[in-house]
């Protein structure tokens, strides 16, 4: 079978007391935006950073929750969350490789809840650090289609570095990745957002359905939606294709997956099947090294050392061929007009040329078969569904009205 085409948290560390909650059957639907500041920034060094303390973690075996994603910089996906009474808007960032949500890194918290006394921290890494310490509030919430959750035990921070474009982080990854954030017990794991939703009754299925639609302009805009409970249907224009979550380490403690790499019509192998994740959090799409050259010779691309992304000509655009994703024995394919950054985004990197046309592959600069062989960002999530099974531990993907589409970057 083959498919031609181009990752909320908040933590709960308690019991929650409260009215009861109808079950829906439909999902809750969270609308997400993008946010953007003025001025140069340098997304592919921020991208980098994050991806180099994964590696480092890969290597040297650090807990699973030490490891930082790259969310924190302009133009990635964000949803707004009510908190209190009267309610205080949060920003924040999208992740699949985190398992905490956090407020009250830009807009502080006005303490309409009680304060728990319970501590929580976390620290991202990377080349440019990013953690947060706080305590733990009792307050409400208030998600989408009214759905108010009172009395619900969420991290607040007090302390936070290199927070610029967002309130805080929203987590959507599994459990296993709330370990090592509370203070007092650095060992246990608490429910994740998803995972309380259905103690609750809230939702039936420990699903979370993701439509990142692509970003057309630099401006803050809202594309896409969070989906609760089931997958939106609606987003999909195909079957959605379920895969299990890998058993290799170090990919197994994220949404991580097997599958193997193809370009072009005549399969020219680019990576072997292994395992890697899924990542929200990330720009680009990386791979192991040898994966990486032989995209790069298959493409005919530059390494541009002004950028430090690969750049290929006009006449090489028209060239290209459909990147193939061989998931759960079903192709997902990138488009040529997929593989590339937008254009838009070129003024946003120091030193890329203006009409130049960059490719969102990038190296891990690691050997395949170190149990993180890629990292699948959210220019891949933009082009096909995603859903992340809780229940099941499966990974899912569909086709989208946007997985055909040559003409948005």
């Amino acid at each position: 079978m083959f498919i031609t085409a181009s990752l909320l948290i908040l933590v709960l560390a308690s019991s929650i007391t409260g009215s009861p909650v109808e079950v829906r059957n439909s999902p809750i639907i969270i609308p997400l935006s993008t946010r953007f500041s003025n001025g140069t920034i340098d997304l592919v060094q921020h991208d980098e950073a994050r991806v180099a303390a994964f590696r480092d973690y890969n290597t040297h075996g650090r807990r699973a929750e030490s490891i930082p994603m790259p969310f924190e910089f302009p133009g990635g996906y964000s949803v707004a969350l009510d908190v209190g009474s009267p309610p205080t808007t949060y920003n924040l960032a999208v992740d699949s490789g985190s398992g905490v949500t956090w407020i009250g890194a830009r807009t502080r918290y006005d303490e309409t809840g009680v304060n728990t006394g319970r501590r929580v921290e976390k620290n991202y890494g990377g080349g440019f650090p990013i953690s947060f310490s706080g305590t733990f509030f009792v307050d409400t919430v208030t998600l989408g289609h009214g759905i108010t959750i009172p009395n619900y035990e969420l991290a607040v921070a007090s302390t936070t570095t290199n927070f610029r474009f967002h309130d805080g982080i929203l987590g959507i990854g599994p459990r296993d990745l709330t370990v090592g954030t509370l203070t007092n017990d650095p060992t246990a794991t608490y429910p994740t957002f998803t995972d309380w939703l259905v103690t609750t009754g809230i939702i039936r299925q420990n699903i979370v359905g993701i439509s990142f639609q692509p970003v057309t302009g630099d401006r803050d805009t809202d594309v896409g939606e969070l989906a609760f409970g089931e997958p939106d249907y609606t987003k999909c224009t195909s079957n959605i294709v379920y895969t299990d979550i890998t058993i290799t380490s170090q990919s197994r403690n994220y949404w991580g997956i097997n599958q193997k790499i193809t370009y072009g019509n005549r399969k020219i192998k680019i990576l072997s099947r292994t395992a890697g994740i899924i990542n929200s959090g990330s720009r680009f799409i990386y791979l192991a090294s040898g994966a990486y050259r032989r995209y790069r010779a298959a493409t005919g691309a530059t390494f541009d050392e002004q950028t430090g992304l690969l750049r290929i000509t006009p006449r090489q655009y028209s060239a290209l061929q459909a990147l193939n994703f061989d998931i759960g024995n079903v192709f997902f394919s990138l488009v040529p007009n997929a593989q590339i950054l937008p254009r838009y985004l070129n003024n946003r990197i120091p030193n890329a040329a203006n009409d130049g046309i960059y490719l969102i592959i990038k190296s891990l600069t690691t050997r395949t078969g170190a149990g993180l062989d890629f990292i699948i960002g959210y220019t891949f999530m933009q082009r096909f569904y995603t859903v992340l099974d809780g229940d099941n531990r499966k990974v899912g993907f569909a086709m989208t009205s946007f997985t055909y589409d040559n003409t948005i970057n």
